[in-house]
């Protein structure tokens, strides 16, 4: 089955790849062109735009020439720096430097951030090791930091950092912590989709603009959200085989190969 890229899932990602180099924004055709190329038709991007304005992360401005367009907000480029670290630099943390844990308690009145906490510790990577116990690596504790911060949820958190001393060998531990088994199927299913697109590349010769972000945008949108499912856990703690250094190999080469090269067909100085 074809992997499904929501437009507002793709907006984020070319702002990410691409918008916050330019001086400027965005313009509104620019996004309707740029989408296009991946099968979105302007309805879907007006909306998503829209829909990413109310959730703060893009702000309206004019573009130079006068056109209507977004820029990120301070808090969307917050969150992308954040992201940046993860997605395009990959890595195991190391054993020796421990843990982060979070333990937060929400009042019965405002439960409903009892649920927006839970869900944005999971997106950050963290694990349940008991209720309102979270564990991630300690490396993720700025970005927690920050993240907490501009949702305003920091209030009900309280972070400690230390080591585990047992019970249960930590690599136990880690099993029941995260899903493994759910992680890895996420790496094997990026390869699956990516792999051919890598091999296919590593035969072509040139490089062409419009080919190669068209290429380039629908893999960083699937591998971005991939270091947050998989925080980098210790490589002595994952089980034989673990898939994630083969899946942060290909998405790196598709990078190399497609990133730079694409960004001509973005800023419109290659037209097909």
């Amino acid at each position: 089955m074809a992997e499904q890229h929501t437009p507002r899932s793709l907006i984020v990602t070319l702002y990410g790849a691409y918008g916050r180099e330019r001086p400027g924004p965005l313009a509104v055709a620019e996004l309707i062109r740029l989408l296009g190329v991946l099968g979105v038709d302007a309805p879907s991007v007006r909306s998503s735009v829209s829909r990413l304005k109310r959730r703060g992360l893009l702000v309206p401005e004019r573009t130079p020439e006068g056109a209507a367009g977004y820029a990120l907000s301070a808090d969307a480029r917050q969150l992308l720096d954040d992201g940046d670290r993860r997605i395009y630099a990959p890595s195991s943390a190391d054993l020796s430097d421990g843990w982060v844990i979070a333990v937060f308690s929400v009042p019965e009145a405002e439960r409903h951030k009892r649920h927006l906490l839970r869900s944005r510790l999971v997106r950050l990577g963290f694990g349940a090791a008991a209720p309102g116990v979270w564990i991630a690596p300690a490396r993720l504790c700025e970005e927690t930091r920050h993240t907490l911060r501009r949702l305003r949820l920091d209030t009900y958190v309280d972070l400690f950092r230390g080591e585990h001393l047992g019970f249960a060998a930590t690599a136990e531990a880690v099993s029941r912590w995260w899903d493994l088994a759910a992680i890895a199927k996420q790496h094997e299913d990026f390869l699956d989709r990516h792999e051919p697109v890598l091999r296919s590349w590593d035969a072509r010769e040139e490089t062409p603009a419009q080919d190669a972000y068209r290429d380039y945008l629908p893999a960083l949108d699937s591998w971005r959200r991939l270091p947050y499912a998989d925080p980098g856990l210790p490589a002595e703690l994952l089980p034989q085989g673990w898939p994630g250094g083969r899946s942060a190999e290909v998405f790196g080469r598709l990078h190399a190969r497609l990133r730079d090269a694409g960004a001509p067909f973005v800023t419109g100085e290659s037209r097909p």
